[in-house]
């Protein structure tokens, strides 16, 4: 599985694709956070915390992850280098979790750079330092999680179509579904309104970003992420047959 993973994040670096994803999404956060006039500047909320980061870097991620993704499996059909792949002496699980793995390991590398911006607002704060550090941490573990789950995503439609466009905007369909499409139900749905916002991905990631890490949060992440890792496997299993 090393190899895989060592595989693809060379694939990622060789090509402009890693180095356009890092960069992409510390300019949109920058740009967003301390230049545009809006609701995400932090410098005009007034508040020395990272909130305005952690709700616009989702929706940044649902359609940055599955750029990433999306050549993950289509590019080995479309090259028809998937039947060598799948003969290499690996399970299939992984095959899949080197791929998963190595798109995973790419964008936590984007954002690290962001923890700059947790020195800075702390520096910016009155009396220096006063930034809530516990919600900070409970939000950069969320967005591992949802980063996971984005991810796994992007791998399981990368797996349905040789044409990477198509896994894109599938990819970018599901995670928009899983992360705001529950709310937009709930809305609709005031009776069971908890009941389906605890369902979807923007639920779970609010409540980590309070700073309390909750197990059920923590499951429901790792149950998305092993379910579309599982989908992944079961669809490469057909091709094997």
């Amino acid at each position: 599985m090393k190899s895989i993973v060592l595989r693809e994040i060379k694939s990622f670096f060789g090509s402009p694709i890693g180095y356009l994803v890092i960069v992409l999404f510390l300019i949109l956060n920058g740009l967003f956070l301390w230049v545009f006039e809006g609701e995400y500047n932090i410098l005009n909320t007034g508040f020395a915390d990272m909130s305005p980061f952690f709700t616009l870097s989702p929706w940044i991620l649902i359609f940055l992850i599955p750029a990433v993704t999306m050549r993950s499996f289509s590019d080995e059909k479309k090259q028809g280098t998937l039947e060598l792949l799948l003969t290499k002496p690996l399970s299939i699980w992984q095959i899949v979790n080197g791929k998963f793995l190595g798109a995973f390991l790419l964008i936590v590398l984007a954002i690290i750079p962001t923890f700059i911006y947790v020195i800075v607002i702390s520096n910016l704060g009155m009396p220096e330092g006063n930034i809530d550090m516990g919600s900070t941490i409970g939000s950069y573990f969320g967005l591992l999680f949802l980063i996971s789950a984005y991810t796994s995503i992007g791998i399981f439609t990368s797996t349905l179509s040789e044409n990477q466009i198509v896994a894109f905007i599938v990819a970018v369909f599901l995670c928009f579904f899983f992360y705001f499409g529950f709310e937009g139900l709930a809305s609709l749905l005031p009776t069971f309104s908890s009941l389906i916002s605890a369902v979807g991905m923007q639920d779970h990631f609010k409540s980590m970003s309070r700073g309390v890490i909750d197990t059920r949060d923590v499951l429901y992440f790792v149950s998305i992420t092993t379910l579309f890792l599982s989908f992944t496997v079961y669809k490469l299993k057909s091709f094997k047959l």
